[in-house]
């Protein structure tokens, strides 16, 4: 009897282990279906951005975190590349984060060692094109012609890129940030943001391998 009333008194334990074993499978997959959900969606992994400096204010700030999709997942109407630029926006009403056009996020030079830049995509330019008469000219600073500015003619076909709290483009003068931006060294665009949320991402160093940080130059 003795044997009996201890096997009986085993059992609850026994099956409190497993329903805790089978949350924590369920827990385990529940954030996997959600992973792959966020991915489907965005195409990218991973698909969040935490925001580590002010050129996108106030639109995107510091300490944000941004969602991000695969520029050509699903593009605009009138989009280069999967991006549609501020001077396309502008005209057909397509906006995002306050301002006509996309926000990208971008390898400046295409360099994958240095911090990705998040800013706007102001206007699409051809190799050789001297594109200082379609620049906003309060984006250009003291120059006065295309000779005046860095990367005009522009080296090759790409996006012209600026901050939104910038006073000049990412390709004005000696500070460049880029060259014009290559598609190819797009990572994705901004969707959507969550207030502060990216300062936890900033201040962890464990967040580098699960989630991105960007930069924002101001210049």
């Amino acid at each position: 009897m003795a044997a009996d009333d201890g096997e009986s008194e085993e059992r609850p334990g026994g099956q409190r282990w497993w329903r805790y074993l089978r949350d924590i499978v369920s827990s385990v997959g529940a954030v996997a279906m959600v992973g792959l959900f966020v991915f489907a969606v965005s195409g990218l992994w991973p698909p969040l951005v935490a925001i580590e400096s002010p050129s996108m204010e106030p639109n995107i700030e510091t300490g944000d975190m941004v969602f991000v999709m695969s520029a050509e997942r699903f593009p605009g109407e009138n989009a280069t590349h999967g991006i549609v630029t501020a001077a396309a926006g502008t005209e057909t009403g397509y906006d995002r984060f306050g301002r006509g056009g996309d926000v990208i996020i971008y390898e400046p030079d295409g360099d994958e060692r240095r911090t990705p830049v998040i800013h706007r995509a102001m206007l699409w330019v051809e190799g050789g094109e001297n594109w200082y008469d379609r620049a906003d000219e309060d984006a250009l600073g003291t120059a006065d012609d295309c000779a005046a500015l860095r990367y005009c003619p522009a080296p090759h076909a790409g996006f012209i890129t600026k901050g939104d709290y910038n006073g000049g483009y990412d390709q004005l003068g000696e500070r460049a940030i880029s060259e014009p931006v290559r598609p190819e060294w797009i990572v994705g665009t901004a969707e959507a943001r969550a207030s502060e949320l990216g300062w936890l991402s900033l201040r962890s160093s464990r967040a580098e391998t699960t989630q991105r940080k960007v930069d924002s130059p101001a210049v």
